[in-house]
């Protein structure tokens, strides 16, 4: 079966869980276990913060991220389609007591002038803006990156307005391949920043939260009481270090499949708009003859899965599981539709 529901089905590699079996482990609610602080620690580093902390999701990290940035009642700016309001179960509200203001942004992409004109005024008939939080890259706008001088406007609309700005960076490593940018820049930048280790990076779960010591130290109290402290959690951190260490630069392979794959649908006459596919996330209309839920089930005949994420667009992500081979079946197999 070639999976391309999410880079989140990847298996490990044979050589991380041979590094995954040799894991030093001890309790790491106790701060005891070696391997998921060599992981914070690492991440820290590589991103030029101070402190870590391993959790169990994506989600975890970034709903621990807005908590500990925010009091019940404040506003959260973000766009539209960003992960932390479509897809984290309500979390803002249910975990952090917050609005949200929804900014209608390019392809999950926001500007600082938007974020500008999206602060509140101080009046107490309207929520206290406090945080503002960007995607990337943006998995609803099709993987797209952004522009790092672009987020710097951000920040500095932030820094004039006292806003914490927030990284969901759950392919974060995906733009920094994709845009040959440095992990420095962003630690340099955002305040806190949450990495995900089980998508590109292919590790069975598993995400950072990266952030100053006091913050971090913040961070670990809500993860207890978000039910996120882990024990020996050593055995999936040491697969996070050697993700670190062994498959970043290969990311760039997943992108040109994903244009590869761009390709061959762009010649089918079912085929309306492609976003611009910027790194190993493809996402499509499909049109005419064929629905999208059509177009999935012709595809899942040939053992090939791909998610119809509206009535008319399918989603297609690239990983490391994905071969040449399956990228040339799938081509062939679209090419027959």
């Amino acid at each position: 079966m070639i999976d391309f529901r999410s880079d989140t089905v990847t298996k490990p590699t044979p050589a991380m869980l041979e590094y995954m079996f040799k894991a030093k482990v001890g309790d790491d609610v106790f701060g005891e276990d070696p391997s998921v602080n060599e992981l914070e620690n690492l991440a820290a580093t590589m991103f030029g913060l101070e402190a870590g902390l391993f959790c169990p999701s994506g989600t975890m990290t970034n709903q621990i991220a807005i908590k500990a940035h925010t009091q019940p009642g404040d506003e959260v700016i973000c766009d539209k389609m960003s992960h932390i309001y479509q897809y984290e179960g309500g979390g803002i509200a249910f975990n952090s007591g917050c609005s949200v203001r929804l900014i209608d942004g390019d392809r999950g992409r926001i500007t600082a002038d938007q974020v500008k004109t999206a602060i509140n005024p101080d009046d107490v008939h309207k929520a206290h803006t406090t945080l503002v939080s960007l995607e990337n890259t943006a998995n609803r706008g099709g993987g797209s990156c952004y522009h790092f001088a672009d987020i710097q406007e951000i920040k500095e609309v932030c820094l004039q307005n006292n806003l914490k700005l927030h990284l969901d960076g759950a392919r974060l490593f995906n733009a920094l391949v994709a845009r040959k940018e440095t992990a420095k820049q962003y630690g340099e930048t955002f305040d806190t920043i949450s990495i995900c280790l089980s998508k590109g990076l292919g590790i069975p779960l598993g995400s950072v939260l990266l952030g100053p010591k006091d913050f971090i130290k913040k961070a670990r109290r809500i993860r207890k009481v978000f039910g996120g402290g882990m024990r020996q959690a050593g055995f999936m951190a040491a697969a996070g270090i050697y993700a670190l260490e062994h498959h970043i630069d290969r990311l760039s392979i997943d992108h040109e499949h994903a244009k590869q794959i761009a390709a061959a649908l762009a010649e089918k006459d079912f085929i309306g708009e492609i976003l611009p596919v910027e790194t190993n996330i493809v996402i499509f209309e499909v049109m005419g003859r064929l629905t999208a839920q059509q177009l999935s089930a012709k595809l899942k005949e040939q053992d090939i899965l791909a998610i119809a994420i509206s009535p008319t667009q399918v989603r297609i992500v690239v990983h490391l599981d994905i071969t040449p081979a399956m990228v040339a079946q799938t081509i062939q197999v679209v090419a027959s539709i």
